[in-house]
Parts: structure tokens; sequence; C-alpha cells
């Protein structure tokens, strides 16, 4: 085994551990009971929060079991295999830069160069992992999407050459769209980020009931006054 393989997956070792520890540290931590009496406080939770909590359970919690083994086996396929052309691009920055990047006449084509092969590379990490699944799965979408517009630059519509270019463009799109599933990092830390936010209102404070004892002093002068005559 080579020793750039050894550090990639030593790499994707410690980014697993990394997340692991980043789910404990964002479990909610259990709110005492008396902050929940009615005596103590009230406690409401507001209509955006309440949106966005929707939107991340349809994203990442929606798809079943089945659906979100389907997409663990999508995100292994895709991402196990992009590490590779990650590898490859940043074992040459400069050749992958004259060959490819030099073609489609950008600027700092060795900038481009670096930019594609760490996002293929750091990219499929976070799609394997399901961590930060979005964040990758753009990143994937984003050089497949300049790779075919450059296969077809340079050999138009070449169902050969343009075939391996698509499969990954349309499994890193899908990912996009669809999620993660439930068998990711996003779906372990989602918990954690759908405590409902909350907002204090401390109750407003009670006039005095029993005797006379809240009066303003003049107000029982007054009324000592009154009572003599």
């Amino acid at each position: 085994m080579s020793t750039p393989l050894l550090l990639e997956l030593f790499g994707g070792f410690l980014a697993a551990c990394m997340a692991l520890w980043f789910v404990a540290l964002s479990r909610p931590a259990d709110q005492p009971a008396a902050a929940e009496t009615p005596a103590n406080a009230l406690w409401i939770t507001t209509a955006q929060a309440q949106r966005i909590r929707s939107v991340l359970e349809a994203y990442v919690l929606k798809p079943g079991g089945v659906a979100s083994l389907g997409l663990l086996l999508l995100r292994l396929a895709i991402g196990v295999m992009m590490i590779h052309h990650g590898h490859e691009k940043l074992a040459d920055p400069q050749q992958f830069a004259n060959t490819y990047v030099a073609s489609l006449h950008l600027p700092f084509p060795l900038f481009f160069a670096y930019a594609a092969g760490f996002s293929e590379l750091i990219g499929s990490w976070l799609v394997i992992l399901g961590l930060f699944t979005p964040v990758g799965a753009l990143a994937l979408t984003g050089t497949m999407t300049v790779a075919a517009y450059q296969h077809i630059l340079t050999a138009g519509l070449n169902i050969y050459v343009l075939e391996l270019v698509v499969l990954y463009l349309g499994g890193s799109l899908a990912l996009l769209l669809v999620g993660p599933g439930r068998f990711s990092f996003d779906a372990g830390m989602l918990p954690g980020l759908l405590v409902k936010p909350t907002v204090r209102i401390k109750p407003e404070m009670s006039a005095p009931s029993e005797g006379i004892s809240g009066l303003t002093p003049a107000y029982v002068q007054i009324n000592a006054s009154n009572s003599t005559r």
C-alpha cells in the first residue's frame, strides 16, 4: 500500500473521529424541570425556527430505511471513486492544468487545477461520511459540470468520453437534491440542531391583593383622614 493512500485513509479516519466528537458535543443538554414550570417562565417557539426544522427533517430524515441504504451505497460508490480522481489531480497539478484547464481558456490554470483536486478530495470524504453532505455534493457537482463542459468543448458529444462524467455528475447532483439519508453523520447531528429554540418571557407583576400593604403612603394618609370625619 502506497504512502499517499495510507495518509488518505488516516485523514478519513481522523475526519470520522472529529465528526463523532462534534456529534457528541452537539447533543442538547436536558433542561431542568424547574425551568419548564409555568410559574417560572413561559416558553414559546418562533415560526422561523419551525420552518428551518421542517426543511432539515425533510432533507435528511424523510427517506425511509431502504431508501437511506440506497443513498448510502450511492455515497460510497461516488465518494470512493472520486477520491482517486482528486488525488490524481493533486499528484501533478501542473500537468492537469496544461492538459485540461488550459483548454477552457481560464485565467490562473494552476489555481483551478488545485481547486478541482481539493474539491474532489474533500468533497468525496464529506459525501462518504454524510457530513455536511450538501457542501461535498455541491463541490463534486461543480467539478463534474466543468469536466462535462470541457469534454463537450474538446471532443463534442462523444458518449464514450462523456459517460463516466455524466454518471458522476448525475450521482452527485442526486445527493445534493435528495440528501444523505438516515445513515449519515448529518442525521446524527440533526437532533441537536432540532432543539426547539425558546424565548423566555417574564410574567407580569401582579397587583397586591391583600390589605393596603401594596398601596402608597399618600393613599393611606388620604383614607385615614377621610375615616376620621
